[in-house]
């Protein structure tokens, strides 16, 4: 990935999340804070902001600053997963990176985020999109098989009980709705693979 790829990557998921913002914030609603949308439109806004000096600089290097510029914009609860996701990758994941490694990083970005958030797949969170999105990168999956690995993977959630977060207060009534968190890294898979594919 290039500088201008980099740049393209930032506006993309920027766009992405302040088009889906209302939407995120109204799947928040049903069994969160409410706040979802509103804080991940903030910090994606604050990453685009810098999106020039993050292009300047190596990926890993320009991950985990973007990692770090989430942690202090999103605030609530997705500030430091989110933030956590993008600083472990930018540990792990190499200057040029090809599917092997982004695949591994991706892995171990994983874990810390499950770390983190002392949860698991299964209970309802960004973890049930973001394991099943590595699965496909593994497998060798096509971009547009991953976008939609992560789009059924949101879906999944949906009559799932949550067992992590605030929804978890909400015990069977957490059940019937999709998680935010989950529909954020659907949404964001889609932009971060539609504009590798138009810059390829």
């Amino acid at each position: 990935m290039d500088r201008v790829d980099l740049k393209a990557l930032i506006s993309a998921t920027a766009d992405t999340i302040a088009a889906h913002a209302d939407e995120l914030t109204t799947l928040d609603q049903a069994i969160g804070d409410g706040d979802h949308g509103l804080n991940m439109k903030r910090g994606f806004e604050a990453v685009r902001a810098e999106a020039d000096t993050f292009a300047a600089k190596p990926l890993p290097e320009a991950l985990k600053a973007i990692g770090t510029k989430l942690v202090m914009t999103v605030g609530g609860a997705s500030g430091p997963l989110f933030g956590t996701l993008f600083m472990a990758l930018g540990k792990e994941v190499s200057t040029e990176p090809d599917r092997a490694n982004l695949a591994a990083a991706f892995g171990k970005a994983i874990e810390a985020v499950a770390a983190r958030g002392k949860s698991q797949v299964g209970q309802k969170t960004m973890l049930d999109v973001l394991q099943p999105v590595h699965d496909a990168l593994l497998r060798g999956k096509t971009g547009a098989e991953i976008t939609d690995a992560a789009d059924s993977a949101a879906d999944a959630t949906v009559p799932m009980k949550a067992l992590r977060g605030r929804a978890s207060f909400l015990g069977d009534r957490s059940i019937g709705h999709m998680d935010a968190g989950a529909r954020s890294v659907a949404l964001l898979v889609r932009a971060v693979v539609e504009t590798i594919k138009g810059h390829a």
